[in-house]
């Protein structure tokens, strides 16, 4: 069965505000991490949202596919550029990455204006 990772990318978002308020301290020290995380710098953010998107998949994180797929949507990564980063995980990761791969193209298609037909 196909996730819906577009109500995924919201639950993450919703339980981040529920933290933020349960741990303010420590969701305003994660925030600004990312914040100095992602700033443009030698790397652009869109570049940084890339390399997230690839660890998701090492990680097989379900979460931060959505989370990161939907960044990567929002800063206009074309499909040719997530499928290169996946290719990297997969190389990084081996057989169980191209095994969680697939999760993660499904993940940007869902955020994707104009996703690929499913083959």
């Amino acid at each position: 069965m196909a996730k819906d990772f577009t109500q995924l990318d919201q639950t993450v978002r919703s339980d981040g505000r529920l933290l933020a308020t349960a741990a303010p301290d420590t969701m305003k020290a994660f925030g600004a991490l990312g914040r100095a995380a992602y700033a443009s710098g030698a790397l652009d953010t869109k570049t940084k949202e890339l390399i997230s998107f690839a660890l998701s998949v090492a990680a097989r994180c379900d979460g931060c596919l959505a989370y990161h797929g939907s960044r990567l949507a929002e800063l206009g990564a074309s499909r040719e550029e997530v499928v290169e980063a996946i290719g990297v995980a997969i190389q990084m990761g081996g057989g169980p990455a191209v095994v969680y791969a697939g999760e993660a193209l499904r993940a940007f298609d869902s955020f994707a204006t104009e996703p690929a037909a499913a083959e």
